[in-house]
């Protein structure tokens, strides 16, 4: 992990035990790592995301505290 992946993923951490400890379960280093890779790769589809692809990167964005 990179250190810029790193701190993405410290602040991760810090919201979740601010906003999300009582309503989901915290992510490893690994499935953040994943989840936020694919995120980019829906932010990268732009305009061309089709509805479930929309419906993922608005769960993701949740899961990631980045909505």
């Amino acid at each position: 992990m990179d250190p810029a992946q790193h701190k993405q993923y410290v602040d991760y951490r810090e919201l979740f035990t601010y906003f999300g400890r009582n309503k989901m379960v915290i992510l490893s280093a690994a499935e953040f790592l994943a989840a936020d890779a694919e995120l980019r790769e829906l932010h990268g589809k732009g305009a061309e995301r089709d509805a479930g692809e929309e419906a993922r990167v608005r769960e993701l964005e949740r899961i990631l505290f980045r909505d």
